[in-house]
């Protein structure tokens, strides 16, 4: 029996989602077929790859293990089905900055992409914090900048935004509003909360919670993402972050779900910025189009493919 990726998505869909009934409503096919294939690929490893129970499913350490290969696998499927359509020729040096959030958590993938398909552009890479960002576009220290559209302030910066990263409910497995179907800030108000400061994420957080006249009940202000993602798998609290953060595993090997929020909490915008008026070289342009045709140009997605 040979490896399929249909094997890889199903395993993957129900490793982030921790339910094999819920894989298969995400993923639009029957339970059966989800339970089959996690079953042939155990089998085709030799190993278990979850811990089974009547709560859900939860990874083995060697099905942690194999789940990063997993995704690479996929990712490496996915750039072979959406290769840019790129002028490999273009040449020159372009300074790009980025926030923590976007270098973090974003950036690098795509900068060893822009590596292979444009090899004659020399990219000079920032983390500044926005504001820094603003500046430096503003008086030509760095040319474009990755960042988060909704929190620039400067009159002369100009933005294109790429897509926006929803955000949501982040929980300890099995907390109590995971049973719920619809949740809204207020149904949060009491909860022990976990505020993620960095990149200006706080401030992000009280525009929407003072928008329904409410306040979290914060317990710890941190500019640490993982150390929100263990006080949450941990059952400390609760937080409200971006799927682009959203990882299922703490540190500690423990679960963390995530649940839809109504409409009174928007999605993180990321897009890219740069100075008004400014000249675009046909490096910049390269760059531009490869982030337009990657995000603005309807690709296909191998995860949810059936």
């Amino acid at each position: 029996m040979a490896l399929t990726l249909k094997q890889l998505r199903y395993f993957v869909a129900t490793a982030e989602i921790g339910q094999v009934s819920q894989a298969a409503i995400y993923l639009n096919i029957s339970q059966s077929a989800v339970t089959t294939a996690i079953k042939d690929l155990e089998g085709l490893l030799g190993v278990e790859l979850f811990v089974r129970s009547t709560q859900g499913v939860s990874l083995t350490e060697r099905g942690r293990h194999f789940l990063n290969h997993a995704y690479q696998v996929l990712r490496s499927v996915d750039d072979a089905l959406n290769l840019p359509h790129t002028d490999e020729e273009a040449e020159g040096n372009v300074r790009f900055a980025a926030s923590y959030t976007v270098q973090g958590y974003f950036l690098p993938y795509h900068i060893q992409r822009l590596s292979q398909w444009y090899p004659k552009i020399s990219m000079a890479l920032f983390e500044y914090e926005r504001a820094h960002i603003e500046e430096r576009l503003a008086d030509d220290s760095i040319d474009m900048a990755l960042v988060l559209t909704d929190n620039l302030t400067h009159p002369d910066i100009v933005a294109e935004r790429l897509f926006a990263s929803e955000r949501r409910l982040w929980l300890p497995s099995h907390h109590p509003l995971t049973k719920k179907n619809t949740l809204h800030l207020r149904d949060l108000a009491d909860e022990p909360f976990i505020m993620l400061t960095v990149d200006e994420a706080d401030q992000s957080a009280m525009r929407y919670w003072n928008r329904e006249n409410l306040q979290p009940n914060v317990i710890l202000r941190t500019s640490s993402v993982e150390s929100v993602r263990s006080m949450v798998a941990n059952g400390s609290g609760i937080a409200i972050l971006s799927d682009l953060v959203y990882r299922p595993w703490s540190l500690e090997g423990k679960r963390i779900d995530t649940h839809a929020l109504d409409g009174s909490v928007l999605p993180m915008s990321i897009g890219l910025a740069w100075r008004k008026g400014k000249s675009f070289t046909p490096a910049m342009n390269a760059i531009k189009d490869y982030f337009k045709q990657v995000f603005l140009t309807p690709q296909q997605n191998v995860l949810k493919r059936n």
